[in-house]
């Protein structure tokens, strides 16, 4: 596990290792590795014995953004893995202030075009989920904004709720009981479908920005060289969780995204993995930043 206890990746390998253990008749067990935004848990793991007791829970951040962030990254997320499965997407929300003048998405295009010197975004550091998928919103908007470090997405969002910062962008779990009570605003999801953890809340398509679609995807991969029936066990057991009604609804709950069975798949997997990291790097370098 790339990141701290807690957080919606972690929240999400702990639901999905639970059902797992009991197909697989071993326990799981989630050791939290930090550091370098994920990629210090994943090169441990991409180095551990190809033998399946040892698998990561990649991430957008880890397996997408990465090469652009990490020159000297020691892994090659399109490489150096054996695929098994994607586990859950978690869309992305652009969310501000709760009184943040604009009314919806077109108007809050309009308004950051028109006053992005005075706009601050805020992030959760360097490289975070958060950090990147604004990037690209500024990107494809064509501003820079004011950014805004905080040391994680808590205190990034205790900012936003506290006024002290202007907008954000991220993972839906993170922010669906902050919108609900509305500390927050949020303008718009950016799947092609609404979320069922929040409804009211237009797709990106919708409200008139429909080239802003991102999702920070959870995947299950194993060391390169992990022999193919052990990969299969995997991706079976990490199907049938999908599948399991309760695990289901606790994933649907936080907002996640449940793959159908052909993004389930180890080969779906590996074809992604290369889209998205082809995606990343032209933004990423673009901005000029560097993780730390």
């Amino acid at each position: 596990m790339p990141f701290a206890a807690g957080g919606p990746t972690d929240v999400t390998a702990r639901i999905l290792g639970e059902h797992m253990s009991k197909t697989l008749g071993q326990q799981i067990e989630v050791k939290n590795i930090v550091g370098a935004g994920g990629t210090t848990a994943i090169t441990h793991g991409a180095q551990s014995a190809p033998d399946g007791y040892t698998i990561m829970i990649g991430h957008m951040g880890t397996h997408s953004a990465a090469p652009a962030f990490y020159p000297n990254l020691k892994y090659d997320p399109t490489k150096d893995f054996e695929p098994i499965g994607l586990a859950v997407g978690t869309p992305i929300v652009i969310v501000a202030r709760k009184d943040f003048p604009p009314k919806n998405l077109k108007e809050f295009i309009a308004y950051l075009k028109a006053n992005s010197t005075m706009i601050d975004v805020a992030h959760a550091g360097i490289a975070s989920v958060s950090h990147t998928t604004c990037l690209m919103l500024t990107h494809q908007l064509g501003v820079k904004l004011t950014e805004v470090t905080y040391r994680g997405t808590g205190p990034a969002l205790i900012g936003l709720a506290g006024g002290h910062v202007d907008i954000m962008c991220d993972q839906i779990v993170n922010l669906v009981e902050r919108i609900k009570d509305g500390q927050i605003k949020a303008y718009a999801i950016a799947t092609p479908a609404r979320s069922p953890a929040l409804p009211d809340v237009p797709t990106t398509k919708e409200a008139g920005l429909p080239d802003y679609e991102v999702s920070a995807l959870n995947a299950l991969f194993a060391p390169k060289g992990t022999p193919e029936p052990i990969v299969a066990r995997l991706n079976e057991a990490l199907s049938r969780a999908l599948d399991d009604p309760t695990t289901k609804k606790r994933l649907l709950d936080l907002g996640g995204v449940i793959p159908d069975s052909q993004q389930r798949t180890g080969a779906w997997l590996g074809d992604f993995v290369k889209a998205e990291v082809a995606r990343w790097s032209p933004i990423i370098k673009a901005a000029g930043v560097l993780g730390p």
